[in-house]
C-alpha cells in the first residue's frame, strides 16, 4: 500500500510539473511591429470639430497564448517627442510644458495589470499609464483580429483594435484657452485609439 501511494504521489507530482511546464511554453512573446501599427488619439477642438494625431516611435511586447487567447503581460513605451498632427507649430505647442513637457518627461509607458473577457472576441485591459511623470490606471477595450502563422517572410503575426480613454487634467496636462462663448479651444477627453499588429519572437 505504501508503494501504491508513492506511485500516485509521484504520478500527480509529475504531471503538475509537465502541466506547468507546458502553460509556460504556450505563452510566447510577440513585439510591436511599428511599421504597421498605429498609436493614435483624437480630442476635441473648439468643441465643433476633433484634432486627431499619432505617436511615431513607440515599442512594446505581449506575452500571450494565441490560440488560447490568454494574455499574461502587456507593455509599451511611447517617445513623447514623436506625436504628429500633422501641423507643424502644433506639434511644436504640444511638446512644450503646456503639454507633453518632452524635454523633462522623455516617454510615457502603458504596463497592464489584469484582463478579462468582456464578449465574444471582445477583451477589456487594465493597466498603469504613467505620464508626465503621473501614473493613473487606464482600461483599454478592443478585440483580438487574428492569427498569421506565417507571413511571406516567415514570420508569425497577430493584430489587435483597442481603444479608451483619459482626461489629460489627471496627468496634470492642464493648458487650455476659454472661448468667448465659454467652450475650450483644447478639451480635456483625449480618445486612444490602436491599431496594433504584433511579430512574434524568434
Amino acid at each position: 500500500m505504501k508503494r501504491i501511494l508513492m506511485k500516485t504521489a509521484c504520478a500527480i507530482a509529475a504531471a503538475i510539473v509537465f502541466a506547468t511546464s507546458d502553460a509556460r511554453a504556450a505563452t510566447e512573446r510577440y513585439n510591436v511591429d511599428p511599421d504597421h501599427s498605429i498609436v493614435g488619439f483624437s480630442v476635441a477642438h473648439m468643441v465643433v470639430s476633433k484634432t486627431t494625431g499619432r505617436f511615431k516611435d513607440y515599442s512594446g511586447f505581449i506575452e500571450m497564448d494565441p490560440a488560447a487567447k490568454t494574455v499574461k503581460a502587456l507593455e509599451a513605451v511611447i517617445q513623447t517627442d514623436s506625436i504628429d498632427t500633422n501641423h507643424v507649430k502644433r506639434d511644436t505647442h504640444l511638446r512644450s510644458p503646456d503639454f507633453l513637457n518632452v524635454e523633462k518627461y522623455p516617454t510615457m509607458t502603458y504596463k497592464m495589470k489584469s484582463y478579462e473577457k468582456i464578449g465574444d472576441n471582445q477583451y477589456m485591459a487594465k493597466g498603469d499609464l504613467t505620464l508626465l511623470g503621473v501614473t493613473r490606471e487606464v482600461v483599454l477595450t478592443g478585440t483580438f483580429n487574428g492569427l498569421v502563422p506565417k507571413d511571406p517572410m516567415g514570420n508569425t503575426r497577430a493584430g489587435f483594435t483597442a481603444h479608451g480613454k483619459i482626461n489629460r487634467q489627471d496627468f496634470g496636462m492642464k493648458w487650455s484657452k476659454v472661448l468667448d462663448s465659454g467652450g475650450l479651444v483644447v478639451g480635456d477627453d483625449v480618445d486612444i485609439n490602436l491599431e496594433v499588429e504584433v511579430i512574434k519572437q524568434k
